[in-house]
Order: structure tokens, then C-alpha cells, then sequence
């Protein structure tokens, strides 16, 4: 059996941003051949996360590819994003970390992670632990839930 590698909690704050250290994660282990099937830069919460922070993503990858440590990449990105205040930066990942689907096609597409999940998990998703997020969504599938 395989261990899968994960990208750390989107619920890890670096410098209190949510998301933050898990698109560091991604980044790194994508280039490493150790993931796959991850959004990735275009969309979800790592588009998100690039236009709230007023980054180029390509750059910030070239960036996490060159190394550094979380407080380096971090120092990076405030010296080249739009640098929101802290106030924003709190509301911000409050609102990330509590974002669930909001119409029909986005209840549709969490009923379906669910099964998903349920379905690697060999259970019913009646019996996986009840969420509301897409940030638990992620930590269901990830095993942290």
C-alpha cells in the first residue's frame, strides 16, 4: 500500500493567511511528481488566494521552486502583493475557512465530493462526519477529518 502526501490544511495559518501554506505545499510537491490531481494556480481557492494577495502566480512558484522557508516565501509576498491590512487578511480567511456551496450547481458539485470521499473511504456518506465546508470537504478526503 502507498502513502499519499497531502499538502498541509488549508486551516494553517502562515502570517494568518488561510490557504497560504497549503499553495506552498502544492507547489513544492507538485514539481516533486508527488501529486497530481490537485487544482492547481487556475482555479479554486489557490486563483483565490493569488487575487486577494495581488500576486503573480507564476512568479510566486518560481519563487517556492528557487527554496526558502514559510517566513522567507511569506517575507515574498508582501513585499511583492498588494499587501492587505491585517483587518483584511483576518476577514479574508475567516471567510475562506467558512465558505460552503452557495446554489444548486455548488451543492451539486459538494454532494458528489462527498461521495467521492465516502466512496475511497469504502463508507455510506451518511456515515462520514457532517460538514459544511469546502475546507472540510478537503479535510475529509485528506484524512484529517
Amino acid at each position: 500500500m502507498t502513502h499519499q502526501t497531502y499538502p498541509r490544511s488549508a486551516k494553517v495559518l502562515l502570517g494568518g493567511i488561510a490557504h497560504l501554506g497549503r499553495f506552498i505545499d502544492k507547489i513544492r510537491l507538485r514539481h516533486a511528481g508527488q501529486i497530481q490531481d490537485y487544482n492547481y494556480i487556475t482555479v479554486g481557492f489557490d486563483k483565490y488566494l493569488i487575487d486577494f494577495l495581488g500576486i503573480d502566480a507564476n512568479a510566486f512558484e518560481q519563487r517556492v521552486l528557487a527554496g526558502g522557508t514559510d517566513e522567507e516565501l511569506l517575507a515574498w509576498v508582501k513585499m511583492s502583493g498588494c499587501k492587505p491590512s491585517n483587518e483584511e487578511v483576518l476577514q479574508w480567511s475567516k471567510n475562506l475557512l467558512a465558505s460552503g456551496p452557495n446554489d444548486d450547481a455548488a451543492r451539486e458539485r459538494f454532494r458528489i465530493r462527498l461521495q467521492e470521499v465516502a466512496s475511497k473511504r469504502g463508507v455510506t456518506v451518511e456515515s462520514l462526519p457532517s460538514v459544511s465546508t469546502w475546507v472540510d470537504v478537503t479535510e475529509l478526503d485528506e484524512e484529517r477529518l
